[in-house]
């Protein structure tokens, strides 16, 4: 970025927010307003990013550490995709601070220069706007490019971030991938996003998992806006947990989730037709039976009952021949 587009960045900036409106038109004007309203920033202003003490980073790493370790295969992977387009791969905790990264030992000293490591604030509260911290404040996938920064200092940047949200549907943490390199055209920053998506999908998708690992994870409707819905269901076939997704598509709360309901009145409604006794008895039978591989006595212990018994229900429920 060049000394004339770094002087006159700051004028850009007020020059839009003398808009009124403009905030309610963009995107980008609206994060610039809340850099100078809310946080009392100076896009001008030349201190370093902050950077975390070890004491402070420590306490800040142990609250995300499960996520960061399950994140870890994700973190390869998508280093492998970006790191030859001069990228680096960020996982940040959901105060904007970076608790693992990826990147090619040629380009780090640059990268630690800008203040994209470990440790650092990326907050819009401490950055102004950029792309952890304005995804942290929207709560969605976005790209800041270069002059669209707040901070003059930054607008060498091109910062591509997706929100990664736990078991709880909670924002947890971001996934950035950070370039400084000019010459990266639409289609490739596209590419970058699809890319960092798909990876943060997977990270939340493998948190959901190992958070239910006692319970069974339906998959839910495909509503073609990202990330797939996770349901986990227990032995009962009660629900007992959503991700975000999940709890978007079907209206879902803690509240809700607080008490363990049936997985049917997800897709039949309450006042469906729901699951009598009978019909419960012959599935329980069946599955008895099932894994069993159909040897009736054996299916009769797994349920507590009599071999003769068995021979009744199988008989009742029209489940066929017994052997």
């Amino acid at each position: 970025m060049g000394e004339t587009a770094k002087a006159h960045h700051a004028a850009r900036i007020y020059s839009t927010l003398s808009d009124g409106a403009s905030a309610a038109r963009s995107a980008v004007a609206a994060s610039w307003s809340r850099s100078v309203t809310q946080y009392g920033l100076d896009p001008d202003q030349h201190r370093p990013p902050h950077r975390l003490d070890s004491a402070a980073f420590n306490q800040a790493f142990a609250r995300t550490e499960r996520l960061v370790r399950l994140a870890q295969p994700t973190l390869d992977r998508l280093f492998e995709a970006v790191g030859d387009a001069g990228c680096c791969v960020l996982l940040t905790d959901r105060d904007g601070v970076p608790l693992d990264r990826r990147g090619a030992a040629g380009d780090d000293a640059d990268f630690l220069d800008l203040g994209l490591w470990t440790g650092m604030v990326w907050s819009e509260a401490s950055e102004g706007t950029n792309g952890v911290g304005t995804c942290l404040a929207e709560g969605r996938a976005l790209t800041i490019h270069r002059d669209q920064h707040f901070l003059t200092r930054n607008i060498g940047l091109s910062c591509t971030v997706s929100p990664i949200w736990d078991a709880e549907g909670r924002l947890v943490a971001t996934l950035d991938v950070s370039t400084c390199r000019a010459d990266l055209t639409p289609t490739m920053l596209r590419l970058i996003a699809t890319a960092a998506n798909e990876a943060a999908h997977g990270i939340e998708a493998r948190h959901f998992r190992e958070t239910f690992s006692h319970a069974r994870v339906m998959l839910g409707p495909d509503l073609g806006k990202g990330a797939a819905g996770l349901i986990a269901v227990d032995r009962e076939d009660l629900v007992i947990g959503a991700n975000r997704a999940a709890r978007l598509a079907y209206g879902l709360t803690d509240a809700r989730l607080g008490s363990p309901f049936p997985a049917a009145d997800l897709f039949e409604g309450p006042d469906g037709p729901g699951e009598d006794l009978i019909t419960a008895e012959r599935g329980a039978v069946q599955r008895a039976l099932s894994r069993a591989k159909g040897n009736v006595s054996a299916a009769a212990r797994l349920l507590g009952v009599s071999r003769a018994t068995m021979h009744r229900k199988i008989a009742r429920f029209g489940l066929g021949r017994s052997h």
